[in-house]
């Protein structure tokens, strides 16, 4: 599918975009991959490892839409992962987070039109669906940006669809980081913002593939939502620390005990396949699509009404023991 394709990923030096690099390289031959970014510190750094011939490095910020359209230029996919994603630090700064995640959004849906991208993935978040943070509504936002560009692309062949997933493990920033670090540091307790707290939980592999496989299944417009189990917060610290006590902190600004990948009042739009779900667009195209059967064949059914993919009443719950096999892979 990638093989002598270009591909570009916005935000491509974070944990995301070094894992999908080394899987693409693994697994094809690419003629370009294209890391765009805005921290050179962090390109030089991923330069050391990945330094073949198809690797290029743009600096560049996804608010700046001149530098995007100069970066897209020949590309044929396009991973958009950029984002300011730290959810309070986007409570205290929200003008910051909606200049990158929602016109940033826009900036990368323009580029590639212009540039007639052939198939372009939005990176999105369980804090999307019923958002209570800023974080979230701006990736909403982002979302639903990305849904409809479908109608705007004219004879174009650009085509946009977004993956909506859970909290990666080990990704930097991410929680099982900070109590290793906590816990390497001799700490007496570690902070647990509410015990009944529960996330859903994917590896940073499995997120990779799941949007591979989505660039052969997409039509355009999909939200893709794959299904991955959750975790209860006090089985990750057992399953780190037991013997290390917990102190209750509080909820942070905009922290839910509960994610939701999947909203109730989106049941209406979700199809149900066997390793995970779409939730259509609102909106009817130009040109329509049947979402029922993708492009590589596999079918989908209508999810009852009301349904709702919820990280606390989410079937699968991964055991203290699996998480410490997770986390060792951190």
């Amino acid at each position: 599918m990638l093989n002598n394709k270009s591909i570009l990923i916005t935000g491509g030096t974070g944990s995301f975009g070094k894992q999908y690099v080394r899987t693409i390289l693994n697994k094809y031959k690419t003629k370009k991959i294209i890391i765009f970014s805005r921290d050179e510190l962090k390109q030089f750094e991923m330069q050391q490892e990945f330094n073949t011939s198809e690797m290029r490095y743009f600096i560049g910020d996804v608010r700046d839409a001149e530098r995007l359209r100069q970066a897209m230029r020949g590309v044929d996919y396009v991973i958009h992962a950029a984002a300011l994603k730290q959810v309070p630090a986007a409570e205290y700064n929200p003008m910051e987070c909606i200049k990158t995640n929602i016109h940033g959004a826009q900036n990368v849906i323009t580029a590639a039109i212009e540039n007639e991208v052939e198939r372009v993935i939005a990176l999105s978040t369980d804090k999307a669906a019923n958002p209570i943070n800023l974080y979230g509504a701006t990736k909403l936002a982002s979302d639903k940006l990305f849904v409809a560009a479908n109608n705007i692309t004219g004879e174009r062949r650009t085509r946009f669809s977004v993956v909506r997933y859970g909290n990666v493990v080990g990704s930097r920033g991410s929680v099982v980081p900070f109590f290793k670090k906590l816990i390497d540091e001799g700490a007496k307790e570690l902070p647990v913002t509410d015990p009944r707290m529960t996330r859903f939980w994917i590896t940073l592999q499995q997120g990779v593939d799941f949007v591979l496989k989505n660039f052969e299944r997409m039509q355009g417009g999909e939200i893709f939502v794959p299904k991955i189990p959750s975790m209860r917060i006090m089985d990750l610290v057992e399953s780190l620390a037991s013997s290390i006590p917990t102190k209750v902190i509080g909820i942070r600004p905009g922290e839910k005990l509960h994610e939701i990948m999947c909203p109730a009042d989106d049941s209406h739009l979700t199809l149900e396949f066997h390793d995970h779900y779409v939730i259509r667009p609102s909106i009817v195209f130009n040109q329509p699509v049947d979402y029922k059967e993708n492009r590589i064949g596999e079918i989908g059914e209508p999810v009852k009404q009301g349904f709702e993919y919820n990280s606390g009443t989410n079937p699968i719950f991964l055991t203290v023991e699996e998480l410490r096999e997770l986390n060792c892979q951190c």
